[in-house]
């Protein structure tokens, strides 16, 4: 591959020195008077290196007293006896420098973590929405200190390159194709190599970048280590090197800027609706809908607040995508806190599918009606309550009856799924017999009277036929009392719930045996998964009917059978 090709990414790194300390003072700042601000005292963050507390960053107010990163605490005191500290927090520090990243995203969403000081943002293609790249950087390093944030930036077509010009050089914009030229006079540590390394090509006279371009290769690579020929490689755009996103790009995108903040919950719906027409406009294109969707609001002070809503079937209708988010801020209505205004909105789609044009019915409402009415339900719950908490309940392939159905959000459930065998014949008792996988209908015997009531069509009238097991189960199951003739016989008349009932009529057994690889035939365990059972249709002298099962085979997987009772027919 040619090496131009590489050079056609523009990347921006962000440093930030002194985030620690940034993170406490903005802290102490927000709740100080404006005199105070101006007045800062020296203050530095410090940890526990070994049995030394050194400093790990420092305010400006403390650098310019000439203090410095990594000194000794007692050092820096005896200097500057009024110095104030604080624990680091690592933690604190790793949650601040996620917020700077999701803030970073009103640039690109291609946002990457630098350790634990530094961002990387792929800004490829995206510097004309900003009157170009020095543009772009101008207004980011201007926000950031605007916030209280001491950071630098730079611009190049390397990750390398831009970490390195940030971090050792004066920062700025290295054009296209230059970035050698820029990181010549740069120390061999801007090249992101160990201490040990840097120490060594220092040692030997090899202290800057352009030392090392013009030395042979595979010497330094022996002595050195590849890693250095490879980070040499990929700062000077020879060998690619790519960022990993905290996040994936979405789908499509639609963003709003404002010249100045707004913070009116209606004005708020109004871009939103403006937007979800924009994104609409680019899911038909595509042929898609979004699954889903989420709203970004850019806060002037820095802070990023997002609502995330899904849906059950595709979706590109503004009004409706207005209305999911209307529910889940109707739910929550903390989620929201427009602080001193949002100068951003963004509109994305994280998720989405095929989604064809459907042909209008002309007959008034019908089943395609009936199921976007649902669908549109489906999605008001879910956006208020939660897309996994809306269930709905689907086949499970289990050989015990009671665990054969389970909850599933419905907004994730596929309509071919919604096929249950066992009930009423072969598909829940609706009529409708499977023969290969192909619903048909059932044919009707021939009867006096009836085809003359509805003519040559009444063999396709769908017939209803009787459960064969109960809607409603009883989990657990009940034990009962039962008397049998022969021990695995039906019973004659049985106890549940301290009502004694005499069977009239029964039909079984209908036999369900645990899967092979559960238990052992001679010796099951305690689980009643591993034990067969034999279910009866029972009814009584009133006409009552219920479902009865026996546990164990009589004399092979146990001597004394036990009766329960599963569940009731309406």
């Amino acid at each position: 591959m040619r090496r131009d090709s590489f050079l056609r990414q523009r990347v921006l790194s962000l440093w930030f020195p002194d985030l620690p300390a940034d993170r406490i003072i903005r802290r102490l700042n927000a709740s100080a008077p404006p005199a105070a601000r101006a007045a800062e005292p020296p203050f530095a963050v410090v940890a526990k290196t070994g049995n030394v507390q050194r400093l790990c960053a420092l305010n400006q107010t403390a650098q310019a007293l000439g203090l410095k990163a990594g000194g000794n605490l007692a050092d820096a005191r005896a200097r500057v006896p009024h110095l104030l500290i604080e624990e680091a927090a690592p933690d604190k520090d790793a949650a601040l420098l996620d917020r700077l990243a999701d803030w970073c995203d009103r640039y690109t969403p291609l946002v990457a973590l630098d350790g634990p000081d530094g961002l990387f943002l792929d800004i490829t293609g995206c510097a004309h929405l900003f009157d170009g790249e020095a543009a772009l950087l101008a207004d980011a390093l201007k926000r950031l200190h605007r916030q209280g944030f001491t950071v630098r930036g730079a611009i190049a077509g390397t990750p390398g390159a831009a970490w390195a010009k940030a971090r050792y050089g004066t920062g700025g914009c290295v054009p296209p194709g230059q970035e050698q030229a820029a990181l010549e006079g740069l120390p061999v540590a801007a090249l992101r190599l160990a201490r040990d390394v840097a120490e060594g090509l220092e040692r030997v006279g090899l202290s800057t970048v352009g030392a090392l371009s013009g030395r042979p290769r595979a010497p330094l690579a022996n002595r050195f280590g590849v890693e250095l020929i490879q980070r040499l490689d990929q700062a000077l755009g020879r060998e690619r090197e790519a960022i990993s996103p905290r996040f994936a790009v979405p789908l499509v995108v639609a963003e709003r800027r404002f010249f100045e903040p707004i913070g009116r919950m209606e004005d708020v719906q109004a871009v939103l609706l403006s937007l979800a027409g924009q994104v609409a406009e680019a899911l038909e294109r595509r042929v898609e809908g979004g699954r889903a969707f989420e709203m970004s609001l850019f806060r002037a002070d820095g802070a990023v607040q997002r609502v995330v809503v899904g849906t059950s079937r595709p979706l590109r209708a503004p009004k409706r995508i207005l209305a999911l988010f209307a529910e889940k801020l109707k739910a929550d209505e903390s989620v929201l806190d427009a602080g001193y205004g949002y100068d951003l909105i963004r509109l994305s789609v994280l998720e989405a599918e095929a989604a064809a044009p459907d042909q209008l019915a002309l007959a008034g409402k019908g089943q395609a009606q009936a199921e976007a009415d649902l669908t549109g339900l489906v999605d008001r719950l879910g956006a208020r309550l939660g897309i996994d908490r809306v269930t709905r309940l689907l086949p499970v392939d289990r050989h015990l009856p009671e665990s054969q159905t389970g909850f599933v959000p419905a907004a994730i459930a596929r309509e071919d799924a919604l096929s249950w065998v066992g009930f009423g014949g072969t598909d829940f008792g609706l009529g409708h017999l499977q023969k290969d996988g192909d619903p048909v209908q059932a044919e009707i015997p021939a009867a006096g009277g009836f085809s003359e009531e509805f003519g040559a069509d009444w063999q396709q009238i769908p017939l209803e036929i009787p459960l064969v097991r109960p809607l409603r189960l009883i989990d657990p199951a009940e034990p009962v009392e039962a008397v049998a003739v022969v021990p695995e016989g039906p019973p004659l008349r049985f106890r549940w719930r301290r009502v004694l009932y005499k069977v009239a009529r029964s039909e079984g057994p209908e036999r369900i045996a645990p899967p092979w690889w559960v238990g052992a035939p001679d010796a099951p365990p305690p689980d009643q998964t591993a034990v067969t059972r034999d279910y009866f249709r029972i009814e009584d002298e009133d006409g009552r009917r219920f479902w009865l099962y026996r546990e164990g085979l009589y004399a092979r997987e146990t001597t004394q059978p036990r009766w329960y009772m599963q569940g009731v027919f309406a």
